[in-house]
């Protein structure tokens, strides 16, 4: 039987390292969950890279909002591709649609020749695409390694029995990685509802700032955040491989 892996999406050196101390599989480095992920920081990708003995992946995406990249956003993305490629990462997350809602395929294959011999995986811009039974095709030909999907709904829980049928059209050409509202109590159902190896979560939990002085009226500058939790990375890897 094969071994089930976990992917923890982790906005900050702290959750990388949390995934990593819970028995994470792999880690993909983002900033700004909230947006749905962004590129992390320099600093942040540098450090983790160091401390990090799991996998890492980066989250390429240069803002929050809709996947169609004009050619400034390429250039930032590139560049970050190829820091990833400097600092030794193992991967990198891309994704990117044309304003018809098809996958970018020339956007996309600029991002995967920098990125040179890393991984890649296609993140959530798939669930946004128009027809994507066509996105998957079209994934596979730019030679990406998985797809990370909902399924094109809300949650993983809604969308499972659409991955099940994208995995069965993928016919083991491409992994999918099942992700959105996965958690330790239906990682193991999911899996076998969607018929993926490949689960991702981003595990976290609320941490409450040691500041004794608060002004709360500040509207976007809340002291307090959220970041993976090594015990919840635990219970998800747990489950999974019960």
């Amino acid at each position: 039987m094969t071994r089930k892996l976990l992917e923890i999406s982790a906005n900050s050196l702290a959750s990388a390292l949390a995934a990593q101390a819970g028995g994470a599989d792999r880690v993909e480095l983002c900033e700004n969950l909230r947006e749905g992920g962004t590129t992390p920081s320099y600093g942040t990708l540098a450090v983790a890279r160091d401390r990090l003995r799991i996998p890492l992946y980066v989250l390429i995406r240069p803002r929050g909002g809709d996947f169609l990249y004009d050619e400034n956003d390429l250039a930032v993305m590139r560049a970050d591709v190829e820091t990833c490629v400097r600092l030794g990462c193992d991967g990198v997350v891309i994704g990117a649609l044309d304003a018809d809602g098809a996958v970018d395929a020339g956007v996309c294959a600029e991002l995967i020749e920098a990125a040179g011999s890393l991984g890649v995986t296609f993140h959530r811009a798939f669930d946004a695409a128009r027809d994507r039974a066509a996105a998957l095709e079209a994934v596979i030909a730019l030679g990406c390694e998985r797809i990370l999907t909902s399924g094109g709904a809300v949650d993983v829980e809604q969308g499972a029995d659409h991955i099940a049928a994208l995995v069965a059209q993928a016919a083991g050409r491409i992994a999918l990685m099942a992700g959105a509202g996965v958690t330790a109590h239906n990682i193991a159902a999911l899996a076998q509802r969607a018929q993926v190896g490949e689960l991702h979560a981003s595990a976290k939990a609320p941490r409450v700032s040691a500041m004794r002085y608060r002004n709360d009226g500040l509207a976007g500058l809340s002291p307090d955040w959220v970041q993976s939790d090594a015990d919840i990375v635990r219970a998800l890897a747990q489950a999974l491989r019960a």
